[in-house]
């Protein structure tokens, strides 16, 4: 994954899955997403995603997604970046938590559920986070600068 600033905002890059899925997400200068482009197989975006930043959310050719309305987030499974997003963007003191309404996405079959998840402060470099579709609890450890380190049995970064 790489991340850049651009235009006065960030701009992720990255591969996911086994079938090396390429992302691009563009996130304002204080890590609110704003658009979303998933490349599985094709030159043009197999899934692009566009937000007023307020929890609705569009397709490129301007379809409104009711379903996904009041997300602030999304989640791709299986990779920890997404999780950084709220974790650098929550301004929790260590003990504090927040409910967030998240739009996880399913590469392989580019599915998208609305859940919530739930993140806290453990310390000043570990969080939880809790997801209520699978009920799955995850504990990691992040850098000063909030981007995860290691995700148990998912992801260990190399630095």
């Amino acid at each position: 994954m790489t991340l850049r600033w651009e235009n006065e905002g960030w701009t992720a890059e990255g591969t996911l899955g086994a079938d090396n899925a390429q992302f691009v997400l563009r996130l304002s200068a204080g890590w609110v997403i704003q658009q979303c482009l998933l490349f599985r197989d094709l030159e043009d975006p197999d899934l692009w995603l566009g937000t007023d930043s307020h929890g609705r959310w569009g397709e490129v050719n301007g379809a409104h997604r009711t379903e996904l309305d009041g997300c602030t987030d999304l989640d791709f499974m299986n990779t920890p970046f997404t999780n950084c997003i709220p974790i650098r963007r929550l301004p929790l003191l260590i003990g504090d938590s927040a409910t967030l309404t998240v739009a996880v996405i399913d590469i392989e079959t580019l599915g998208i559920t609305k859940q919530t998840h739930q993140y806290t402060k453990l310390t000043q470099h570990t969080w939880r986070y809790i997801s209520s579709a699978s009920n799955s609890e995850v504990e990691v450890k992040v850098d000063e600068f909030g981007f995860v380190l290691d995700e148990p049995n998912n992801f260990k970064r190399v630095i």
